[in-house]
């Protein structure tokens, strides 16, 4: 190891080489004795496998390359890694993309917008955190910067019956049937619903059984209804087993592109909002189910919810139930007459 001073430098720098790797830098000490400890601490570090922090963070862009690579290899559902890969997609048209890791602090990262909704955008700040993580834990930055999210609003639109005939008369099949499945049993699409199984749909009993789903309580058996009977079991022609809604491709199931494509033609051809996504048909299941039998319980069981909050989003106040509770109240109250009417 080598102690020395640098000219118009007051401090002594440290130079060694360890497994190859060169650490060079400042001990930020004047004092010799404490100059040797801060030396032999940093050696020490290096030799142990850990970075003295001397070397330069990567770019984000730079580290991203590793962190796809980790979503790629990684133990992550399907669904996780198409979530990392649009969240970098998004960050890599943003100017921290081009920003060393340590230098992009909380008041940058919250100067930032993104196309889409809040949820869009969150996409891109959980990704961003995600990848802050994992960088820490390989010890190429000292701390995840603390940012908030974008405050997201909770589905308010439905795909109600009026939504679902204006559909129907322009969409093109598989979305025509899937749209009234979706309706029907409040399945989520991409996780449930396309990798529907043959196998899996109970005719006698009327239900459908999910054995793969986004919590363990999404594992279910799910009541048909007389339509989803009918189209399910023409879908199925004779069929014991395989995929439901098959693909041009052999052996796949339809995927979302496919219905995504469907989706925004008709959308668009019936003249509904953009706002309006497929997966609100699971918004209106919930509501409308919840609305006509008041049991919350069974409303959580079909729909695959673990916890009472997330189903609770479903519990809308019915204006029908307040205007009768509030026609009720005045037609109870007797008449009052006035000054007037009492002396005539």
């Amino acid at each position: 190891m080598e102690l020395f001073r640098k000219n118009k430098s007051k401090y002594y720098w440290y130079d060694f080489t360890v497994r190859g790797q060169r650490y060079r830098g400042s001990t930020k000490e004047t004092n010799e004795t404490r100059v040797q400890k801060v030396a032999a601490l940093k050696l020490a570090a290096a030799v142990k496998g850990s970075d003295p922090l001397d070397r330069k963070p990567p770019t984000l862009r730079e580290y991203a390359k590793d962190f796809l690579r980790w979503v790629e290899a990684g133990r992550l559902e399907a669904d996780s890694r198409r979530y990392y890969k649009n969240g970098w997609r998004l960050l890599d048209q943003t100017k921290i993309a081009g920003m060393r890791m340590d230098q992009i602090s909380k008041d940058e990262v919250e100067k930032l917008t993104f196309p889409g909704s809040a949820s869009n955008g969150n996409n891109a700040l959980r990704t961003l955190r995600r990848m802050f993580t994992k960088a820490k834990e390989g010890k190429l930055v000292q701390e995840v910067p603390g940012f908030a999210l974008f405050k997201e609003r909770g589905r308010s639109l439905r795909l109600n019956d009026d939504a679902e005939r204006r559909l129907s008369a322009v969409a093109e099949q598989p979305l025509k049937d899937i749209i009234v499945v979706m309706r029907d049993t409040g399945m989520r699409n991409a996780r449930e619903l396309y990798c529907m199984r043959v196998e899996n749909l109970d005719f006698d009993a009327g239900t459908i059984f999910t054995p793969d789903s986004k919590t363990e309580s999404g594992r279910r058996f799910i009541p048909m209804s007389s339509r989803v009977k009918q189209i399910l079991a023409a879908r199925c022609a004779g069929r014991r087993e395989g995929w439901l809604w098959m693909s041009r491709y052999k052996d796949k199931h339809i995927g979302e592109g496919l219905v995504y494509r469907q989706w925004a033609r008709a959308r668009q051809a019936a003249g509904l909002p953009r706002e309006l996504v497929l997966y609100c048909a699971r918004h209106d299941f919930g509501s409308f189910v919840l609305a006509k039998t008041g049991n919350l319980k069974a409303v959580m069981n079909a729909m695959g919810h673990g916890d009472v909050r997330s189903a609770m989003v479903y519990q809308h106040p019915e204006g029908e139930i307040i205007r009768n509770a509030l026609d009720a109240r005045h037609l109870l109250r007797p008449t009052v007459q006035n000054d007037n009417q009492a002396s005539a």
